[in-house]
């Protein structure tokens, strides 16, 4: 049996960045995400979110790719959220989402800003956010890319 730890920095947001995860959602939302999660093997070390995005730190399986592993998060919490009308409009997630590896080193690091989503965004936007990760990350060619649809 194969011993694997690879740990992954999700952030995605909602569509259009809209502000859809209130208050009343969050905790049902990521209690949702959880349990789901456990049902599929899906290991979430830590997850928190504010009203226009989540960030998980997942350690990957085996089995498990990093598009499939975000595919089946973000495919399933949305149609759970549509399906039982916790929301007024219909929820969707963005289709495009950032996954960083992250070294056992900086674990605590990455728990500790996922863990202070509300503190972090009182100071920053997310689209601020979004574009530091991809520059500290080299990816500035995705933004670019994309222009202004961050």
């Amino acid at each position: 049996m194969p011993y694997i730890k690879v740990l992954i920095h999700y952030i995605w947001s909602t569509k259009n960045r809209e502000n859809l995860i209130t208050k009343e959602l969050k905790p049902i939302l990521l209690e949702h995400i959880k349990e789901n999660s456990i049902k599929k093997g899906i290991f979430i070390d830590k997850l928190n979110c504010v009203s226009d995005h989540i960030h998980l730190l997942i350690s990957l399986g085996t089995e498990q790719t990093i598009a499939k592993t975000a595919m089946l998060i973000k495919g399933e919490s949305s149609f759970w959220i549509n399906k039982e009308k916790k929301l007024r409009q219909k929820f969707e997630w963005q289709d495009e989402y950032i996954a960083l590896s992250v070294s056992y080193a900086a674990i605590d690091k990455v728990r500790s800003y996922i863990r202070n989503q509300e503190e972090h965004h009182k100071m920053k936007t997310f689209s601020e956010e979004y574009e530091e990760f991809l520059k500290a990350h080299n990816l500035e060619s995705v933004l670019a890319k994309a222009g202004n649809n961050y």
